[in-house]
């Protein structure tokens, strides 16, 4: 628990400033945390079958061109691009032609990087669209995760006896998942009516920020799947205690995804 308190103290230390500067620092920071995303997905992969090297260079020039291109976007509705989606879905099927092996590279593992690299190219580059917007909304929305997780977490330890989905996470728990979305909708509403005037009524904000922490926990849910399916228990030790990055963000990622769809309203 040391580790996990001092690792969290260390990360938040260094992100809040960058977070709050904004710019191209906050840009950069975000785009190295894409690449080590990015890293922490193929070493997992490769635990079954090693990615060819060709698909890793493509998903890195993808993942870049999706954080840099991000930078110059102050708008939800300015991010999508056909040629970019074309060119993803180009890029990955034409190698099964080329290598013709499903045991280096098939049709199954083109999809799959198709929807994984455009997951996390879609929400890295969330992470730097929304803070161009509004830096207020941004951490909104941390703060809706980081409560959500760290008291489901803690509820699950004290008190969780009854097991949510224990094919995919076998310590999440009932009473965890509650006591996490009551935690992290109390602090995001008190967040949101203190540092940003809203047009919604108390009951809205209320009934998005429980949306936006039942779709966190989905997140964290769908990266355990991931998990579960090729056998580890974090994607990598980059923050100990914590896991990787696609651990720590796995819940912000969903959060981000369905606050696009209420965005223009606040």
């Amino acid at each position: 628990m040391k580790k996990r308190v001092l690792s969290a103290i260390i990360a938040l230390c260094i992100f809040i400033p960058v977070l709050y500067y904004g710019g191209l620092p906050y840009t950069i920071t975000i785009y190295i945390l894409s690449l080590q995303g990015m890293r922490e997905l193929f070493n997992v992969v490769s635990k079954k079958k090693d990615v060819p090297p060709f698909i890793e260079c493509i998903s890195y020039l993808l993942i870049t061109y999706f954080i840099l291109t991000a930078g110059t976007i102050s708008s939800i509705t300015a991010m999508f691009d056909f040629r970019l989606l074309s060119g993803i879905v180009l890029l990955y099927l034409i190698p099964v032609i080329i290598y013709q092996d499903d045991k280096t590279y098939g049709i199954i593992d083109a999809f799959f990087m198709i929807g994984i690299v455009s997951l996390l190219g879609l929400c890295f580059s969330l992470l730097v669209v929304v803070r161009n917007i509004n830096v207020t909304w941004l951490v909104y929305l941390f703060v809706i995760t980081i409560f959500t997780d760290t008291y489901a977490y803690l509820t699950g330890c004290l008190i969780g006896k009854h097991k949510c989905v224990p094919k995919i996470s076998p310590n999440k728990t009932w009473e965890g998942y509650i006591g996490g979305t009551l935690m992290g909708v109390f602090v995001g509403t008190i967040y949101i009516t203190t540092m940003h005037q809203i047009s919604l009524s108390l009951f809205g904000i209320v009934f998005l920020t429980l949306f936006l922490s039942v779709i966190g926990q989905f997140g964290d849910l769908v990266f355990s799947a991931i998990k579960r399916n090729f056998s580890i228990k974090d994607f990598s030790d980059f923050m100990p205690g914590h896991g990787g990055i696609l651990d720590r963000f796995d819940s912000i990622f969903f959060v981000l995804m369905a606050f696009t769809f209420f965005i223009h309203i606040l």
